[in-house]
């Protein structure tokens, strides 16, 4: 499995903004190997918030087809037409290679 994050940091009071934009069927939804999206927010700071977007692949083959999708490199293509959005302070991504996953005593996986 491979996790990809990614923080978007805006000025307080902007983080419903972001999520959602994140919230709402996105075309990523449908590609072969997404396991899931989770949406985290983090408001302790009085200045900014983060909202977090984790996304879930079985697979790095499968992230690669979504990258390398007609669809997401016209949505990249669409984002750059739009004016920038001052609320937005920074974005990071990041990517993880989950190497256990170790379910809670309490989980239906068990």
């Amino acid at each position: 499995m491979m996790i990809q994050t990614r923080t978007v940091t805006v000025k307080a009071g902007y983080a419903e903004k972001v999520i959602e934009r994140f919230s709402g069927s996105m075309a990523v939804d449908g590609m072969e190997g997404l396991i899931d999206r989770t949406i985290l927010v983090n408001r302790k700071k009085k200045d900014e918030e983060e909202v977090v977007m984790m996304i879930r692949w079985e697979s790095i083959e499968a992230w690669k087809n979504w990258e390398k999708s007609d669809v997401h490199i016209q949505g990249h293509r669409e984002k750059k037409e739009k004016p920038a959005d001052d609320s937005i302070l920074s974005v990071s991504v990041h990517m993880y290679d989950a190497v256990k996953i170790i379910p809670g005593k309490g989980s239906a996986a068990e």
